[in-house]
């Protein structure tokens, strides 16, 4: 597993078109931190950490709206081939092209590209969910 980002949104991604209600996820923090984001944005219902005896992972609860994901389309920005980092000024650019949440890692963790803007800080654009 390479990209412990793009796996986890593309795992849930595809756990929606399979109308799947929850997924198992592997642990890691920054899957913990953007999960959160999500359910506070109202992409996802719940997000748990759960612990077997050596192991840990993420149970993930999706938001379903008649019967289908709230969420239409991911794009994942950012890849370990080639990383994208935007200043909060230029978070704003990105935000204009349409109707869509943009998840930035930041100094102060993730958060949505707003929320960036509000505090002043950029960061590396991890994807876009609509």
């Amino acid at each position: 597993m390479n990209h412990l980002v793009s796996d986890f949104i593309i795992r849930i991604k595809n756990a929606g078109l399979a109308k799947r209600k929850e997924i198992e996820l592997p642990f890691s923090n920054i899957n913990r931190s953007i999960g959160k984001v999500l359910v506070k944005e109202g992409f996802l219902e719940d997000i748990k950490e759960e612990k077997d005896k050596n192991k840990r992972s993420l149970k993930v609860t999706i938001r379903y709206e008649k019967r289908s994901p709230v969420f239409s389309k991911v794009q994942v920005v950012s890849k370990p081939s080639l990383r994208i980092y935007k200043t909060a000024k230029s978070l704003a650019d990105m935000e204009r092209r349409g109707r869509h949440t943009i998840l930035v890692s930041t100094s102060q963790g993730v958060m949505t590209s707003i929320q960036a803007r509000k505090k002043g800080v950029g960061g590396e654009v991890l994807f876009e969910i609509w």
